[in-house]
């Protein structure tokens, strides 16, 4: 299957959001900031970057929270699921939740990111790496 013929759908936990991505992501990976953890209310989360071009809503979009001064994150505001995460500083870049996907099996995670912010009960024995920041600062994995 080439990059050409990938579809990924997805959405929010009521049905209200849905999407589609038309690209395999540029990377997936588990992210363990503290601002992903308050955000979601999960240990982590784990996101698949996308380019804008390549993803698109199909019925309704989020509603966004500007979490710092440069961030914002998108959710469904009828059942709160957590569905995007945009940074100001890099348009060129759109995080999607892994786990909204109708089959996240269809994608992986390559890596850890701010792992130096992870909970001390998370011990994750996966072999993937663990990068202290992001990928903007820690550089993206060679896929």
């Amino acid at each position: 299957m080439t990059n050409d013929e990938i579809t990924l759908d997805g959405g929010c936990l009521c049905g209200k959001i849905r999407y589609r991505i038309t690209a395999m992501p540029m990377v997936v990976t588990h992210c363990h900031c503290a601002t992903c953890r308050r955000a979601t209310g999960a240990p982590f989360i784990t996101w698949m970057t996308v380019t804008p071009e390549t993803f698109s809503y199909a019925t309704d979009e989020p509603t966004y929270f500007r979490s710092t001064r440069d961030v914002r994150r998108g959710f469904c505001a009828a059942c709160g699921s957590t569905l995007a995460y945009l940074n100001d500083k890099h348009p060129e870049e759109l995080d999607i939740s892994a786990a909204t996907l109708d089959d996240p099996a269809l994608v992986s995670p390559v890596d850890h990111i701010w792992f130096g912010e992870k909970l001390p009960w998370i011990e994750p024995d996966d072999g993937l790496p663990q990068l202290a920041g992001s990928h903007w600062t820690d550089g993206y994995p060679s896929l």
